[in-house]
């Protein structure tokens, strides 16, 4: 009887394989839940909870004498969405809250304000700040100086005896006008979503399965390293393929946030990133042997430089140098940028295809990381 090729043997077997690890998916609500539930709840929370969009910022406007530009000044910051203003006669009746952190700013126009000149260089108004908050505080120092200064303008072209300027400034802003934080921020949890998938997911069921002594059985099999990747990564690629449609389905359906790229470079990018995602769960499940260990060290490893490095939240220029360098080999790094460029900008080859690059590249390496230490436990 003819010996079956070896393709057709290795292909059995990480069916096989393959197969015992969906139904191990599906029997577990762990899975579900990490792979189904929380990223739709990360979605709801961030899109309806975090922004980073200054909106009715309790600010406290002292009068101290009241007059036509008083007026006028108040009118403007009234109609402001940015602020919601309490108007006093006296800086007293403020200082109490904002110290106690109830405003987050004092506006005072002095009682000189009305003879004031228009061709002076002095500011007559006066702009306090609670700074334990450094970016709100820059936020709304920034808003009240813009304020401002359109309300000086507004007076000068009130008031100017010449003719109007020869040159009208009109500002264009690209890919997100509306100045939604929204759109920025739910693209880049989409990466999120995909590294709890990728990491702690996998990271916990492998780790499980040295646990109970499955994994040490599986190796005694004639199944090959390869062989083994192969079909730990595929149903948690699939499961990790399934919440990226999910969420990108939940942000574009439910918040309204525009994707202008191509669902097909969309799929090839996130693949390209969950198979590194994978890995690396795999990587900190054979090393680490336990379910609480592993679980930490997907925490450490995976979610939280995906959040604070790579540029979700936080701008990655702005960053030291040793950690600037650090975020490089976060495969995060690049993924975060071509969501945020496929949703808000489009196809654009000049970011995606370095990164999709760069990603690969730590997916190799993270495999073949795998690989090394899977074979040496087996020795």
């Amino acid at each position: 009887m003819p010996k079956p090729p070896e393709t057709s043997s290795a292909a059995r077997r990480i069916g096989a394989l393959v197969r015992k690890e969906l139904l191990q998916v599906l029997r577990d609500p762990s899975s579900l839940l990490i792979g189904g539930v929380l990223p739709v709840l990360l979605l709801f929370l961030f899109g309806y909870g975090v922004s980073l969009d200054l909106q009715n910022i309790k600010v406290c406007v002292v009068v101290e004498q009241t007059s036509p530009m008083t007026t006028s000044f108040a009118a403007s910051l009234a109609h402001s969405p940015f602020f919601s203003a309490r108007w006093v006669r006296d800086r007293r009746q403020c200082e109490g809250d904002l110290v106690a952190g109830r405003i987050k700013g004092m506006v005072v126009l002095p009682a000189s304000f009305q003879a004031y000149s228009m061709r002076s260089d002095d500011a007559p108004i006066q702009v306090l700040v609670d700074g334990s908050d450094t970016n709100t505080a820059g936020l709304v120092q920034n808003y009240l100086v813009g304020l401002w200064q359109n309300w000086l303008d507004e007076e000068q072209m009130m008031h100017a005896e010449t003719m109007t300027p020869p040159v009208n400034l009109v500002p264009r802003i690209w890919y997100n006008p509306a100045h939604e934080s929204r759109d920025f921020l739910l693209p880049g949890l989409v990466a999120l979503n995909m590294t709890l998938v990728g990491t702690l997911l996998t990271a916990l069921v492998v780790a499980r399965e040295w646990e109970r002594g499955t994994m040490e059985a599986l190796m005694a099999t004639p199944i090959g390293i390869v062989e083994l990747l192969i079909g730990k990564i595929t149903p948690y690629y699939l499961l990790g393929m399934a919440a990226m449609a999910l969420s990108v389905g939940t942000t574009i359906l439910v918040f309204q946030v525009p994707f202008r790229g191509s669902l097909l470079v969309l799929a090839g990018v996130s693949s390209v990133f969950l198979v590194a995602m994978l890995a690396i769960g795999l990587l900190i499940s054979t090393i680490a042997r336990n379910q609480f260990v592993a679980s930490q060290a997907a925490l450490i490893l995976g979610f939280l430089p995906a959040t604070m490095l790579s540029g979700f939240l936080f701008e990655i220029p702005s960053m030291p140098l040793p950690i600037r360098i650090l975020t490089y080999a976060l495969p995060a790094r690049y993924f975060v940028p071509s969501l945020q460029t496929l949703f808000l900008a489009g196809d654009v080859r000049a970011v995606l295809q370095p990164n999709a690059l760069a990603m690969g590249f730590i997916a190799l390496i993270v495999l073949g990381a795998v690989a090394r230490v899977t074979r040496l436990r087996l020795d």
